[in-house]
């Protein structure tokens, strides 16, 4: 592998582009890298044990979790213990986490290992957040507190509303639909696609025979909620 850190080579000119799109520059771009590395790539490269973006997943979780707390806390002064924590849930929880991903498109840039890559690895739920929380903990080592607090107001803490309807999403629309149908809403599993390790569920929602959202994910649940969101979605459309 060329080195990273030579300013003609492709990983480091992606490292670049990462930055400009998030909007922090590091200090120690060896930071940067090692929080895009997956375990699959280090292996593959017969690296060491530690040589991986586990370790930072581990700090970013941590850092995530006392701001967003400090963030909804003050934002929210009239809920009980109870209510912030379910809203605190639905901004890190690794489906919203890996939306907010997509956002600045994480996954383009991992370090991944050929197997994982040919296998849609940058796509997966559970890899692209992961790397998330693993950059927001590089991001504090290498700017502090503040740095790392700006990047998840940016990226993770916006449109609340929006990611707590993707977070909850088959809770608000049984909601919906029982104050305004008799009928009840119907899950039915379209496709099931891919090996046993990459499984990819494609679901829809009805109402009597109308399709009211179509869903994918790593899960059948996974499927559901994404076709209850786009259900929702579709709902208030029409509202």
């Amino acid at each position: 592998m060329k080195a990273w850190n030579d300013g003609n080579s492709a990983v480091y000119r992606q490292f670049i582009e990462l930055e400009e799109k998030i909007g922090y520059h590091f200090h120690n771009k060896e930071l940067l890298k090692r929080a895009l590395m997956h375990t699959s790539f280090s292996n593959e490269h017969r690296m060491g044990k530690l040589d991986n973006n586990e370790r930072l997943e581990f700090l970013g979780d941590a850092v995530l979790e006392v701001i967003s707390s400090d963030f909804l806390y003050h934002e929210y002064p009239d809920y009980p213990e109870g209510k912030l924590t379910r809203l605190r849930a639905s901004m890190v929880c690794e489906p919203t986490l890996a939306l907010c991903s997509r956002e600045i498109d994480l996954g383009r840039y991992l370090l991944l290992g050929k197997g994982e890559d040919a296998t849609g690895g940058r796509k997966r739920d559970s890899i692209v957040s992961d790397a998330m929380e693993a950059v927001i903990g590089a991001i504090y080592l290498d700017g502090g507190f503040s740095s790392a607090r700006k990047f998840i107001l940016r990226f993770i803490l916006n449109d609340i509303e929006n990611k707590h309807l993707f977070y909850d999403s088959k809770t608000i629309l049984q909601e919906m639909i029982q104050s305004e149908h008799k009928d009840q809403l119907v899950y039915e599993l379209l496709k099931e696609e891919g090996p046993d390790h990459d499984k990819q569920f494609t679901t829809r929602v009805t109402i009597g025979n109308v399709e009211l959202g179509c869903g994918r994910g790593r899960t059948k649940k996974a499927s559901e909620q994404e076709a209850a969101y786009y259900a929702i979605l579709k709902l208030k459309e029409k509202k």
